[in-house]
């Protein structure tokens, strides 16, 4: 049976996974902190305390905004500093596989 199509990012990460792998059986100096390309065990890191810092701001400036110093300087960016951390939070999460 023939081989399904694969695509050219998955075919990249096997022949880096595959030569990693010859590395360490020929017993070369190899980091053990290396990488294969591609990897996003960044992503949670970053999303997580980005939208909870989103809600967080949202949340304190609804229940204290006046009180809190600069907070009430900001006004009306505070809906936008959290909502734009919320967002962002969104759009960092579409690099998670």
């Amino acid at each position: 049976m023939p081989e399904s199509k694969v695509r050219k990012e998955a075919a990249e990460k096997k022949i880096a996974k595959r030569q990693h792998d010859t590395a360490v059986k020929r017993g070369e100096n190899v980091k053990k902190s290396v990488r294969l390309a591609g990897t996003r065990d960044w992503v949670p890191w970053v999303f997580v305390p980005l939208g909870l810092l989103g809600v967080v701001w949202l949340i304190v400036y609804y229940v204290a905004g006046s009180s809190v110093w600069g907070m009430s300087a900001l006004g009306q960016w505070n809906f936008a500093i959290g909502i734009g951390c919320i967002a962002g939070a969104f759009i960092v999460s579409t690099a998670w596989k």
